[in-house]
């Protein structure tokens, strides 16, 4: 055996080491214990794999990959230290769209070689390159228009009279580039595939409501997974394949699990609006506001208490103060829960990394189908930026739009207590009902000083102690 032929066969073992610790991180990442962990054996494996990438005989551009990875690195770092916790959910779409750009990129890269060489490797190897950089496109486009609508900078939904005809139209227009790609791999048609290609990401993102979008960035990431799978094919490089492989079953997954928690389908998701489009019901009554004083008396002679924290907790950056809290109420013996909807904040799993940055043992973390029976003897319901996920009209008005969506039963508790900056509405841009009901009284203020408050008034309770 040569020295070359033991070379390879020690980066395909590599490989295939790098391509375990991933399944073992992925693995792990499945439960909040381990899921530091598991992201830390996944960086492992992907580092290993990177490292023996370059002692591939007959590598070329060296330099070019050090400085991209340097860069990266750089910049990945950077951001990551100051991005604010209520940023991370566009941090998340904007990575994983760079993760489909890259597929795309590859796929770009080989066409046009193949191009420039007269002919592909393989047929078979054409038409992955054309589906990786279709997939990749798309996720790149499509989730910096999902982080665009997540910073605020664009409306939440845009669509126009026939737009998913058009969409249609654009779709089998990409198609149609594709095939001819690979038919004649010729520069006009790989340009103009790509342009249509991210053309579709955006037009498929525009209409996509709030309520929607932590369903649409896990579709996404299991897209760019996909793409990453087929580019690996295309470079025979296995890790890709494996690790491309992974991150797109367990995307879609995630995504079948969200849009089923949602009561919705994934195609409903991308195709239509939520719920219904006529008239919603007039809700009446009046919001009753409360002062801290009550509230903390109220909390302290309960027996349980269900905290119910959403984005708005996030943007007031109160988590540490609800723990705190939390904490004094558990000393007089309350049981307290934190109630946590499938979808609250703005992506996958937001609510759980709040809380678990501020400490709150996972034990005390419960989701929705186990908590909501739970409603009914539930002496008071603490309310901290969720609005969307609490509204009953998703179960009792059919013309809402978010009619048919789950949520949890707040308004069942004996008493609700709702910490809110103002009268405002949601995400999804409908009145909440819960707000108005006999049983809820609003407590006015910035989530986080409203929080401090409730933790002084306790202490007066409690003698200042």
């Amino acid at each position: 055996m040569s020295v070359q032929e033991i070379l390879l066969l020690v980066i395909k073992a590599s490989y295939l080491v790098a391509a375990t610790l991933f399944l073992l991180g992925l693995q792990r990442m499945a439960s909040p214990r381990t899921a530091r962990s598991g992201i830390q054996w996944a960086g492992v494996g992907m580092v290993l794999a990177t490292l023996v990438t370059f002692f591939i005989p007959g590598l070329q551009n060296i330099a070019l990959m050090v400085v991209a990875l340097a860069l990266g690195t750089v910049l990945a770092w950077v951001s990551g230290k100051k991005v604010a916790i209520t940023d991370m959910p566009q941090m998340v779409a904007l990575y994983n769209g760079l993760g489909g750009g890259s597929a795309a990129a590859i796929g770009a890269v080989e066409l046009l070689r193949w191009s420039a060489a007269g002919q592909a490797t393989t047929q078979t190897a054409a038409v992955l390159a054309v589906l990786g950089a279709l997939i990749g496109s798309v996720a790149l486009s499509g989730s910096i228009i999902a982080w665009a609508k997540l910073d605020g900078r664009m409306d939440k939904r845009y669509s126009f009279p026939g737009m998913q005809l058009f969409n249609a139209a654009v779709f089998l227009a990409a198609v149609v580039l594709g095939g001819m790609v690979v038919h004649s791999l010729g520069v006009p048609q790989i340009a103009a595939f790509f342009v249509v290609a991210l053309a579709l990401g955006v037009l498929m993102t525009l209409p996509i409501g709030g309520a929607d979008m932590p369903v649409v960035i896990s579709l996404y990431n299991a897209l760019t997974g996909l793409a990453v799978a087929f580019e690996g094919y295309v470079l025979g490089n296995e890790a890709l394949i494996i690790a491309g492989t992974m991150v797109g079953a367990a995307g879609m997954l995630l995504t079948r699990l969200m849009a089923k928690a949602m009561n919705r389908s994934i195609k409903s998701v991308l195709f239509s609006n939520f719920g219904a489009t006529g008239e919603a019901a007039e809700i009446t009554g009046s919001q009753k506001p409360i002062d801290a004083a009550d509230v903390a008396a109220m909390m302290a002679y309960a027996e349980r208490v269900v905290i119910v924290p959403g984005y708005g907790m996030a943007v007031a950056q109160a988590q540490h103060k609800i723990w705190e809290l939390s904490q004094r109420l558990i000393e007089r013996g309350v049981k307290v829960r934190f109630a946590i909807h499938p979808v609250a904040g703005r992506m996958p799993g937001h609510m759980n990394v709040l809380l678990a940055e501020a400490g709150v043992p996972y034990d005390l973390i419960v989701d929705m189908d186990d908590v909501n029976p739970e409603f009914r003897n539930t002496d008071v319901s603490l309310v901290i930026g969720a609005n969307d996920v609490v509204n009953p009209v998703a179960r009792t008005d059919p013309a809402s739009p978010i009619y048919g969506m789950p949520i949890l039963d707040v308004v069942e508790s004996k008493n609700a207590i709702v910490i809110k900056r103002g009268k405002g509405k949601g995400f999804a841009g409908i009145e909440n009902a819960l707000f108005y009901a006999d049983n809820t009284r609003m407590l006015y203020g910035d989530g986080a000083e409203m929080a401090s408050a409730l933790v002084s008034e306790l202490k007066a309770l409690d003698g200042g102690h």
